[in-house]
């Protein structure tokens, strides 16, 4: 059976990639796509497709396709989150793999709960999206596996954190304040240097800190360390 996609995201450029990556896939066809929530729910609704690719924080007789992708980072009302619900109700067949860039494993955690089966980050969807978009379609969960390593043993955080800062970002200060190097973080927390380093600039503007030792001193502070 030949898996049918619907692929939502408010980035043109992206979803042509994707397009071009899925339909050079035995067996996988996209029929349309989406550039917000209301146009993929109509594409769903029209398609019933087998897998929705979403994106977390995207905005507002059929062929019966197998994956719906929709990316939840577009803009509008509803947010992709928020609609997933309504997505499980109109089309229960078809299966949601979320593409983000949110790494934050509590993004993974909230998009799991709701209901869909695989969550993939977008900086390793050429190697990931395929795989998880099979795997949907027969009913299986599939989580980039940096994600998965750490739900699987990390528990979830009742307390607000300081500043607004996230909890992979609270990972990283740790590891500073301990004096390991960006590469060893990386290593660690299964991600890319340049995602530490994108964690640790974001820890910097979010603490006022401007050096290693400023942060490693506020995580103290605020017992982070």
């Amino acid at each position: 059976m030949e898996i049918t996609v619907v692929l939502a995201d408010d980035h043109r450029v992206v979803r042509s990639g994707l397009r071009l990556l899925l339909n050079a896939e035995e067996g996988i066809e996209v029929v349309a796509e989406a550039d917000d929530v209301e146009s993929a729910l109509r594409a769903v609704l029209g398609h019933k497709p087998n897998v929705l690719v979403l994106d977390l924080n995207m905005p507002g007789e059929p062929t019966k396709p197998n994956v719906l992708i929709l990316d939840l980072n577009m803009p509008g009302e509803p947010t992709s989150l928020d609609a997933i619900p309504m997505f499980n109700e109109h089309s229960p067949d078809t299966k949601i793999v979320i593409l983000t860039m949110q790494e934050d494993p509590e993004y993974a955690r909230k998009a799991l709960q709701a209901g869909v089966l695989g969550y993939v980050l977008k900086e390793a969807a050429d190697v990931e999206l395929v795989k998880a978009v099979r795997w949907a379609a027969e009913g299986e969960g599939y989580i980039t596996p940096s994600l998965g390593a750490y739900l699987a043993t990390g528990p979830a955080k009742a307390a607000a954190n300081p500043d607004g800062i996230t909890n992979r970002e609270v990972d990283v200060l740790k590891l500073i304040a301990k004096g390991h190097t960006n590469a060893e973080i990386a290593d660690m927390l299964f991600l890319s240097i340049r995602t530490v380093e994108t964690h640790r600039a974001h820890l910097q503007r979010k603490s006022g800190c401007s050096s290693r030792a400023e942060l490693v001193t506020y995580a103290r502070e605020n017992d982070l360390s």
